[in-house]
C-alpha cells in the first residue's frame, strides 16, 4: 500500500493528489462537482489509464449525487450529459470509456428504480471500481513478478505506478511485488518528456516508498541498454488493440525498438479493461495532441523559440515488439489475437 492516496471518495467528494505539483509539493484537491472532476482529468491533475477510469466513474457518481432533478426522465437525461462531458476529456485512454459504459449500463439495469436508489447505486459502483483496481493491480504485480529475476534492473517509461491507478500500480506493481518478495530489484526511470512523468512522478513515488531508482534522460535509454545495464523493460498502456498493438506514452515505441535490438524483454502491464477488443489494430487508436506549451515551456519557463511544435501524447508500439502483455487474468503472448481473446474466457 502506498503512503499516499492518488484518488478517493471522501465525504461525498472526489479527492485527488494534484500530480501537476509533484515532486515539489504534495497537495490534494477536492472536487465538489462532476465538472471539476472532468477538468481535473483534462488538465492532468490525475492521469494514468486506470486512474482516469476511476475518476470518470466517481465523476458520474458525484454528478448524480448532486443532481437536483426530481423527474426521473430529466435526471436520466442529465446523467447522459454528465457522461458525455467526461468522455471528452482524454481520447486515448480506453479505461475512461470502459468506466463510463459500466456506469451507464448500471443505470440502464436500474431504470425502474427511484432516483435515490440509482444515485446510491452509482456511488457504490464507483467505489467498487476503485476497490477492483486495487486488487487487479496486485494480481498483475504477483503474476508479472515471476518474469523478473533476482538482481534485475528494470527500465520503465512514464508512470505506471500508484499515481496512475487506485494503488500499487501496473508496471510498478510488478516491480513492487518482486521487491517485496525479497528480490534485489533496481529501477531506471526515463524522464519522459515533455510532461516529465518519469522524473516528477515515477522517481518520486519509488523513492518515497523506498525502492531503489535511478533517473535518466529519454535519450540515455540506448546508452544504458548498449552497456548491458538493463535486463527488462516494463511499461503500462493507455489502450491495447485486439491484435496486441499498444498505445502508451510518447517514446514507448522507441524504447521497444531499442529493447528488440538489444534482445531485452519488453513487457506491457495493464488490466484487461485497457484492452479495446473493438479496435483491431493500433492505427485505429486516436492519439491525443496536447498543448504545445508542454514542449516549449518547463515549469512555466520558456525554453524554445516560437516555431512549429508537434506534441502527440502517445505513440503506437507494434505487437511484434512486445514480448508479453501482463494482465490480472494472466500473461498473453504472440499471437496476440488469440491470447488476448482467451483472457475474456
Amino acid at each position: 500500500m502506498s503512503s499516499f492516496k492518488t484518488i478517493e471518495w471522501k465525504n461525498d467528494r472526489v479527492v485527488m493528489i494534484d500530480q501537476r505539483k509533484l515532486p515539489s509539493e504534495e497537495v490534494y484537491i477536492e472536487c465538489l462537482t462532476y465538472k471539476e472532476v472532468a477538468k481535473a482529468i483534462k488538465e492532468m491533475v490525475i492521469r494514468g489509464a486506470p486512474a482516469i477510469g476511476i475518476a470518470a466513474a466517481m465523476g458520474i457518481a458525484l454528478g448524480a449525487l448532486k443532481s437536483s432533478k426530481s423527474d426521473k426522465s430529466e435526471f436520466l437525461s442529465e446523467l447522459d450529459e454528465i457522461s458525455l462531458l467526461i468522455s471528452t476529456t482524454r481520447p486515448t485512454a480506453v479505461n475512461l470509456f470502459w468506466a463510463i459504459n459500466r456506469m451507464k449500463e448500471l443505470v440502464d439495469r436500474n431504470k425502474g428504480e427511484d432516483i435515490d436508489f440509482i444515485k446510491n447505486s452509482l456511488v457504490e459502483e464507483a467505489k467498487r471500481i476503485y476497490e477492483e483496481d486495487v486488487e487487479t493491480c496486485r494480481r498483475i504485480g504477483s503474476i508479472g513478478a515471476k518474469l523478473i529475476e533476482d538482481g534485475s534492473v528494470v527500465l520503465t517509461h512514464c508512470n505506471a505506478g500508484s499515481l496512475a491507478t487506485a494503488d500499487y500500480g501496473t508496471a510498478l506493481g510488478i516491480v513492487r511485488n518482486a521487491f517485496e518478495s525479497g528480490k534485489k530489484i533496481k529501477v531506471i526511470a526515463t524522464e519522459t518528456r515533455p510532461y516529465l512523468q518519469g522524473a516528477r512522478l515515477t522517481a518520486w513515488e519509488l523513492n518515497k516508498d523506498g525502492l531503489p531508482v535511478s533517473l535518466i534522460t529519454d535519450s540515455t535509454a540506448g546508452y544504458v541498454m548498449s552497456r548491458g545495464m538493463v535486463d527488462t523493460v516494463i511499461v503500462g498502456a493507455d489502450r491495447i488493440a485486439s491484435n496486441g498493438d499498444v498505445a502508451n506514452k510518447i517514446g514507448t515505441y522507441v524504447l521497444s525498438v531499442l529493447a528488440k535490438s538489444h534482445d531485452i524483454p519488453f513487457y506491457v502491464a495493464a488490466p484487461v479493461s485497457t484492452i479495446d477488443y473493438d479496435c483491431s489494430v493500433g492505427e485505429m487508436i486516436p492519439i491525443e495532441e496536447r498543448n504545445i506549451k508542454e514542449v516549449t515551456h518547463i515549469m512555466g519557463n520558456k525554453i524554445a523559440p516560437d516555431v512549429n511544435v508537434l506534441n502527440p501524447a502517445f505513440d503506437i508500439t507494434p505487437n511484434e515488439n512486445v514480448s508479453s502483455i501482463i494482465t490480472e487474468k494472466g500473461i498473453a503472448s504472440a499471437p496476440y489475437l488469440g491470447s488476448l481473446k482467451e483472457l475474456l474466457d
